[in-house]
């Protein structure tokens, strides 16, 4: 089960896609409800599911509005005994605005109207990390953190302050990204250092920092440029390599 936001649906799509090459003609049925959607190969048994849950701790509504919870987790009960669970936030931490998607933040019996967002970040994420532990049986349940996917909006971040991904056909050529490790990457790692149960971390942040042409760009369907999504042979489908080859290590 892929657990996380809209790159974990690039994630699953890409999986999916990848195992039906191999098996053309087997049987599948695809399910969507609910936020939880799924792929199973008949012949197989094998179920790829996908839950949608952009920052994996709880966003609930009460008199307030919408609230983002920062030590809630019940969503994690339908995540429980699983065989292989992905997971992966970040990408709507930073959002603002219209776009934001709560109206408070949470946590105990206190409300905020913002805070630092690596700081929430931290916290929601450190909550993630207790329920890992506590939950998941590291003998019936293999654990991975997807981890930062970076974007491309911005050119100054490889040296082309008046570029985006739109247009771009090559990856960034050089012996470092410019624009450094994101903090995000930073805050990831603290947390998995804590973690008491196994989880490997699928550390695609650079790799995926040099793939400026590997976004649907001008090409998604929008109004404007999707420089944070990925076209799935562009990144997905490596980043599934990885997590094959990291099953098997």
């Amino acid at each position: 089960m892929f657990v996380g936001d809209s790159l974990s649906l690039n994630q699953w799509q890409s999986l999916t896609c990848m195992l039906h090459v191999w098996v053309p003609n087997s049987r599948t049925t695809v399910i969507r409800k609910d936020g939880l959607s799924s792929v199973t190969f008949e012949e197989y048994g094998v179920k790829i599911l996908l839950y949608r849950a952009p920052f994996l701790v709880d966003l609930v509504n009460d008199k307030d509005g919408t609230i983002l919870k920062l030590d809630s987790i019940y969503g994690g009960r339908a995540w429980a005994g699983m065989d292989m669970l992905i997971f992966n936030t970040w990408h709507w931490w930073t959002h603002t605005g219209r776009t934001q998607p709560w109206s408070y933040m949470q946590e105990g019996n206190k409300k905020y109207k913002d805070m630092n967002r690596l700081i929430a970040f931290y916290k929601g994420l450190t909550t993630w990390a207790r329920w890992v532990d506590r939950t998941v049986d590291p003998s019936k349940t293999k654990v991975f953190f997807q981890g930062i996917s970076p974007t491309h909006y911005e050119g100054k971040d490889w040296n082309q302050p008046t570029k985006s991904c739109t247009g771009e056909t090559q990856p960034f050529f050089g012996t470092s990204y410019p624009a450094g490790t994101p903090m995000a990457w930073v805050v990831v790692n603290r947390v998995l250092s804590r973690i008491k149960k196994p989880v490997d971390l699928l550390d695609v942040t650079t790799l995926s920092q040099y793939r400026k042409d590997a976004h649907p760009s001008a090409y998604s369907g929008d109004h404007k440029a999707d420089c944070s999504h990925w076209c799935l042979p562009g990144l997905p489908d490596a980043w599934n390599q990885l997590l094959y080859a990291a099953l098997f290590a």
